[in-house]
């Protein structure tokens, strides 16, 4: 069957890890292999899956790898736009468990005295190799800005999904990024709510957002945060919130089809 690409975009704060954490946990049970890929320097995947935060950081960030830069982006004063990388994304992170392999892409280079094309080259040709190889299912934590797509990866993503807080600032943020995400070309983009603690605040969603494009709500959840905050793995508690994650991945599978 068909492979899920899944990127999950949001601000800081809002849970959003904790969320492509659940749902990479979740698809672990439909998947042989999942490409768990943080792509939010200021977030840690690899800690709300279960590493440790030693462990996490151990992981070099794709973007520090000089040596196979190099090697990748040609070693003269030639560029290699699309350096192939398929065969190699192996070498580029580390499994969690026998079936999640964690990537982290690290911080994107933004311009200054040197030109950072070869670094954002090799991320970008990694970035395509994931997304554009039917063979494996991937998940892509990323922050409000979905830097790391491009139009051509852009068309592999099944869903684009927001998470964000029941206020309108957050609202706002969200449809920043099912903005930037059409303009990109991807198809079904769907909000996850976090942290609903009462019934105005799910007024104020559905004032605001169209229910289909609702995926699900997590209610507001103590334990959920505070297990968050210390890094710990969440998804292992018999929690309340992954409950109402597995429907939402319930749901997602049936939009995706």
């Amino acid at each position: 069957g068909k492979k899920l690409k899944l990127a999950v975009a949001g601000k800081g704060g809002v849970g959003k890890t904790t969320v492509a954490a659940g749902l990479i946990k979740i698809m672990a049970s439909d998947y042989d292999k999942i490409y768990a890929v943080d792509g939010d320097p200021d977030s840690c995947l690899g800690q709300t899956l279960g590493l440790s935060i030693e462990e996490a950081y151990a992981i070099t960030p794709l973007i520090e790898m000089k040596d196979e830069i190099r090697e990748k982006t040609g070693d003269g004063g030639l560029l290699i736009l699309n350096p192939k990388v398929e065969g190699d994304l192996d070498r580029y992170g580390r499994y969690i468990d026998d079936k999640i392999f964690l990537i982290r892409m690290g911080e994107i280079k933004k311009g200054g005295s040197q030109c950072y094309c070869r670094e954002n080259s090799f991320l970008g040709s990694v970035v395509s190799a994931l997304f554009l190889d039917k063979k494996e299912a991937v998940v892509m934590d990323m922050g409000a800005g979905i830097e790391h797509l491009t139009r051509g990866t852009a068309k592999a993503v099944d869903m684009m999904i927001a998470v964000i807080e029941p206020n309108l600032n957050s609202i706002k943020t969200g449809l920043n990024i099912e903005k930037l995400a059409g303009d990109l070309g991807i198809k079904k983009v769907r909000y996850v709510i976090n942290k609903v603690r009462n019934a105005q605040e799910e007024e104020l969603i559905k004032k605001h957002l169209p229910e289909d494009k609702v995926l699900g709500i997590i209610p507001y959840n103590e334990l959920f945060i505070e297990l968050s905050l210390k890094g710990e793995a969440i998804w292992q508690s018999t929690n309340p919130a992954f409950v109402n994650l597995n429907d939402i991945y319930q749901k997602l599978r049936l939009e995706v089809g």
